[in-house]
């Protein structure tokens, strides 16, 4: 994510903007108490506010898609493996140890003996077992993490602690199966997989580091720790996720004292907060890739299309020529103020053995005397007023789906419409809270997509394989952009069954290469992450990696679990309780991407998906 478009500010003007919008101009940068830190003040306890931009899609594991949604029950549950928050290598979680049959089809995990369902009850292999049959026998249920058990043939407990799935074949994700698990007593209760949002009833069960209590839709989510969690509780007596439409407003109270922590800043905001005291921003390699996707006919598995995705976009070369009028060095350097990589494959740089950049032939560089000869060569002229036109005779003009509250895509989309204006081709930018209903239907031409990468990428790059369309045009699948392409799937199937990591990375690569080619996903940059928190409020807290990594969105708990309060007056130097109130601003992810709906994972900000 030339002749400039309206001219921007300068960082330094725009963090003046900043400081002077949010009545924080020079001689007035006093943190003011703020109404949460009162209250909390009253209770006496410490509460870790976070604030996020993104809707709550679900809070049924089964459904829940976008990033906040899943971010909140890697807190609530846990999975059967982890990840270390040093360097992301598999670690135990619900299970303690996991061993696999020569021939890898069958495979048998030690599940913990310590670990309590917040309601007392101990979790056992049955709630795991009954899980995943849940998913692979209820479509419902498979709704966002289908992928993982799609090839599960048979899923047992002979035992309290034994786990044992048998496969159809081998599956390479069998140590990094990120799918909640579930109690059992709970949830065999529910009649109906596709409506129960489990959002009615609190506290809700969990075995994960905090317990939900409380949720109101756009408002708040609140948690508790749970002081029986195996691993030790988390030091703050409340986790409040409280929603904030404007990313400007959360960025003000950060620096009120009144949120403590914000992810997603831009350059301007970053630029601000790094002279004020008591606040440190983090700027660390991120783990999404930010990109545009291109419709590529939206279609069903029973074969049936739907939408109203221009026609134009279904010609590769038309998708060629458009991706080669896309200057990756500027939007890196005037749009992200270089706070980003310049992007190419799919799979992030910090995911070193899975990144993958083409040679020199295939590198679709930015050259747009190329991309005029392409267009030419394939038939859309100009016309006497400089319009390109399409095959029906009509000028090619194209919609792209824009998140209102990402700043990124409004940028991103006036150099758009400037670069491909200057190859005839009209662009609007359509910005909308949420892009989730006309991105399901099909009834777009081009879309801001972003997804973060977990450790182990086949999921996001499962939701490009032709078996997450929906069944029909009503239904919604596990699909980011309905590409169904059967080389790549091809590829797909080889890399889930392959265990040599050397071999498996050079497929996914492949992958990569084949997505490219297709030009149905343009990978424009990948993002930093940039953050930054209150040090006065936050004494200590985990990043991922532990090296030079991320807070916000992390492959586990482990800042949130870890985030250990700063000294209230009272302990420091005597005097009344201040309370602690921590904040984060999920401003926009992926789509996810991203990526992820998910249907379209993580679609309603920039922090769409997982």
């Amino acid at each position: 994510m030339v002749t400039k478009v309206p001219p921007r500010p300068s960082p330094a003007r725009r963090a003046l903007r900043l400081l002077l919008a949010t009545g924080l101009a020079a001689g007035s940068l006093a943190v003011v108490p703020g109404t949460a830190q009162a209250e909390d003040a009253k209770s006496g306890g410490t509460t870790l506010t976070v604030a996020v931009s993104q809707s709550i899609d679900s809070l049924s594991p089964f459904l829940a898609q976008k990033l906040t949604s899943t971010s909140i029950h890697r807190l609530a549950y846990e999975y059967l493996t982890n990840y270390d928050p040093k360097d992301a290598h598999t670690i135990p979680g619900l299970a303690t140890s996991w061993t696999s049959s020569p021939d890898k089809l069958t495979w048998t995990y030690t599940i913990r003996k310590d670990s309590t369902w917040s309601d007392g009850q101990q979790a056992t292999a049955e709630d795991a077992a009954w899980t995943f049959n849940k998913m692979m026998t209820d479509p419902n249920a498979a709704t966002a993490n289908g992928s993982f058990t799609a090839n599960f043939a048979q899923v047992t407990a002979p035992d309290p602690q034994t786990l044992v799935i048998r496969l159809k074949k081998p599956q390479a994700t069998m140590t990094a199966l990120d799918v909640p698990i579930v109690p059992k007593h709970v949830w065999e209760k529910v009649t109906d997989f596709s409506k129960f949002n489990n959002d009615k009833t609190f506290p809700i069960v969990g075995n994960g580091p905090f317990v939900i209590t409380d949720f109101k839709v756009d408002q708040y989510i609140k948690l508790k720790p749970n002081k029986k969690f195996w691993r030790g509780a988390p030091k703050f007596d409340e986790l409040v996720f409280k929603y904030y439409k404007d990313g400007d407003a959360a960025v003000a109270a950060l620096q009120k004292g009144e949120v403590s922590f914000v992810p997603n800043l831009t350059p301007a905001q970053a630029a601000a907060l790094k002279t004020q005291k008591d606040i440190k921003v983090n700027d660390a390699p991120g783990r999404r890739f930010y990109a545009l996707a291109t419709n590529p006919g939206a279609k069903a598995q029973d074969g049936k299309t739907f939408g109203n995705g221009n026609k134009a976009l279904l010609d590769p070369e038309v998708r060629k020529a458009l991706f080669l009028a896309v200057d990756r060095t500027t939007l890196v350097d005037k749009v992200f103020q270089g706070h980003a990589v310049e992007g190419e494959g799919y799979i992030p740089p910090r995911f070193g053995s899975y990144f993958w950049k083409p040679e020199t032939a295939q590198k679709r560089a930015y050259d747009p005397a190329q991309a005029e000869k392409v267009l030419d060569t394939a038939g859309y002229r100009k016309n006497a007023a400089g319009k390109r036109l399409g095959k029906d005779g009509r000028p090619l003009e194209f919609r792209i789906l824009c998140h209102a509250t990402d700043p990124n895509d409004k940028a991103v989309g006036k150099y758009l419409q400037e670069w491909w204006g200057k190859l005839g081709i009209g662009l609007k930018v359509e910005c909308l809270d949420s892009v989730s209903d006309p991105w399901v239907k099909g009834d777009y031409d081009l879309a801001f997509d972003g997804w973060s990468v977990n450790p182990d990428p086949d999921y996001v790059l499962s939701i490009h394989t032709c078996g997450t369309l929906p069944a029909t045009p009503k239904d919604s699948g596990a699909t980011d952009n309905f590409i169904c392409d059967k080389q790549f799937d091809g590829l797909y199937a080889q890399q889930s069954v392959e265990y040599d990591a050397a071999k498996r990375a050079d497929l996914v690569k492949r992958m990569q290469s084949r997505l490219y080619d297709t030009g149905y996903m343009n990978v424009m940059a990948y993002p930093n992450a940039l953050e930054a928190y209150r040090t006065d409020q936050i004494k200590s807290i985990t990043t991922m990696p532990e090296a030079a990594g991320n807070l916000w969105g992390q492959d586990g708990y482990w800042s949130w679990w870890s985030a250990t309060p700063a000294a209230r007056a009272e302990d420091s130097d005597g005097g009344s309780s201040t309370g602690v109130v921590i904040g984060i601003v999920a401003a926009v992810i992926v789509v996810v991407g991203v990526g992820v709906v998910l249907g379209m994972r993580r679609r309603s900000t920039a922090d769409d998906r997982e």
